[in-house]
């Protein structure tokens, strides 16, 4: 009799911790998901406030430089902070500051002052992809990992397609930007107290018994050291320089998009409200992206993968599809403009969720957090220049060569992360064999 009891115990305990796990998955989303409707209430509201303060494509830039600036600086410091303080005081804190400056974006009566209140927005949202990295790191099995990443990451696709309705009925319902620009803040409050609500680390989650959580712990003790590397170490290492060049080269290709998209659209003649289901599809294609992603190299990794030759196989298909972006930039018709964007995105998705998952894959619990913080700031800076740059070349000449170099950076990218990310005796946590290398 005692091995039923056991066995009973032991499903008991998987069930529990598997229903944490992705609670806590499906509140990170939903972080994700409001931290992009705050950020694309700007890029909707776009057209309008260059028609109502005439402002032009390299005004409009500095508005996101500003918000693009705080964000890549804020990335490096605050996965540091979440390594220190934890992901759930960090994330907390974080999601405060940036629905208070959200919430006090209308008092803007100006460029400047808007991008004041866009780079307090940008260093308030610059902890959420690291913090949510480390809890992912915290709660999941390697083998999961692409699937948890991949429904975190997929907010910002969902947040992207869901602000237009949100944003654009709230001025039309008001006939005022300010309202509209401050609406996603007041969900962040909201979101705010369901989060203190549902995570806990593993080693205080109070609905893991003492056992469980010893349990648990035990389970993940190898891969999951709680020493964490400095910041010189992680620089010293191949692997960190590929993921923060990867990301670097890969990340203004969605933010042209996101930000870009509506602007590029009335470019074309293209009014946001007649096309917005144009405008919608490559944002919900990068959701599917992100699940395709991260369910195929999942899927590797199962049938017995080495887990950075999975990630990787993954990297290489998903630059090939960015190259679509070079047919779109000669493309007439709005139909095919928008399949060729939204074949463009799910394959961004698809490269980005496997970039957000190498840390994970690589490095101790301790310094996850940390080089995810670091790719960031590194993606951010990448992206204030190539911002910058997508204003003037859109005043001086058009679009067109800025989608045609968009394509090609990609390949870039994925050269990087297959020459300098393997797993190594240094990091040892890279695939199901800890002294494997890839």
């Amino acid at each position: 009799m005692p091995a039923p009891n056991y066995i009973n115990e032991k499903d008991e305990f998987a069930k529990t911790v598997r229903t944490i796990r992705w609670s806590i998955a499906l509140v990170l989303f939903a972080s994700t998901v409001i931290n992009y409707m705050d950020r694309q209430s700007l890029a909707v509201l776009g057209p309008f406030l260059q028609r109502d303060f005439h402002w032009n494509n390299r005004q409009f830039a500095w508005l996101l430089i500003s918000f693009r600036f705080a964000y890549a600086a804020g990335q490096m410091l605050t996965g540091r902070l979440v390594d220190k303080f934890g992901t759930r005081r960090a994330l907390s804190w974080s999601v405060l500051w940036y629905s208070v400056a959200a919430l006090l974006a209308p008092l803007a009566s100006g460029l400047r002052s808007l991008c004041t209140f866009r780079f307090l927005l940008g260093a308030g949202e610059s902890a959420n992809w690291p913090a949510a990295t480390k809890a992912v790191a915290e709660w999941f099995p390697r083998q999961e990992r692409g699937w948890a990443v991949a429904l975190f990451d997929s907010g910002s696709s969902v947040g992207a397609a869901i602000a237009p309705v949100l944003v654009l009925s709230v001025y039309h319902l008001s006939g005022n930007w300010r309202p509209a620009i401050a609406a996603p803040g007041i969900l962040g409050l909201v979101w705010l107290l369901v989060w203190r609500l549902v995570y806990h680390s593993p080693q205080r989650h109070p609905r893991l018994t003492p056992e469980q959580r010893q349990s648990m712990l035990a389970m993940e003790q190898d891969e999951k050291s709680d020493s964490g590397h400095s910041w010189l170490a992680l620089l010293r290492m191949r692997s960190t320089w590929g993921i923060i060049l990867g990301r670097s080269s890969t990340d203004p290709y969605w933010y042209f998009i996101a930000d870009w998209f509506a602007i590029y659209l009335a470019s074309r003649k293209v009014a946001l409200e007649a096309g917005i289901l144009g405008f919608w599809l490559p944002f919900l294609a990068a959701d599917a992206g992100n699940f395709l992603g991260g369910g195929v190299s999942s899927w590797l990794v199962r049938r017995g993968w080495n887990v950075i030759l999975a990630r990787k196989a993954v990297i290489i298909a998903s630059a090939i599809g960015m190259l679509l972006l070079i047919p779109a930039a000669f493309a007439a018709q709005l139909s095919m403009i928008v399949m060729l964007f939204s074949f463009s995105t799910c394959c961004y998705a698809a490269w980005s969720t496997m970039a957000l998952t190498l840390p994970s894959d690589i490095f101790r619990s301790g310094s996850v957090a940390s080089v995810s913080g670091l790719s960031g700031s590194g993606a951010g800076l990448a992206t204030v220049a190539s911002t910058w740059l997508i204003g003037w070349t859109a005043d001086r000449y058009s679009f067109r060569p800025i989608l045609i170099v968009a394509s090609l950076v990609p390949l870039l990218a994925t050269i990087l992360v297959l020459v300098l990310v393997s797993n190594t005796t240094k990091t040892r946590f890279g695939s199901t064999n800890l002294h494997e290398t890839a």
